[in-house]
């Protein structure tokens, strides 16, 4: 029964896992935040589960743009 419980944040973490293998390197490296996106989306998944930690996570990406202020961020 708990696999089934942290099957879905299991797969959002391979996603991400994924994301940072493939692409990137080819896309990211210029994150304003510390840490990065990608691993604040895995902490927050793992610390969070995967609805909210999926959230904080999406909402954390969508503040990842030029004119945000960059800094530590901690999930």
């Amino acid at each position: 029964m708990k696999i089934l419980y942290q099957l879905p944040s299991f797969l959002l973490i391979l996603a991400v896992k994924g994301y940072q293998i493939t692409l990137g390197p080819f896309l990211g490296g210029r994150c304003r935040f510390e840490p990065s996106c990608s691993v604040y989306f895995i902490e927050a998944v793992k610390k969070y589960g995967a609805i909210r930690g999926a959230t904080k996570g999406l909402l954390r990406i969508c503040r990842c743009h030029p004119f945000s202020r960059p800094g530590y961020d901690p999930p």
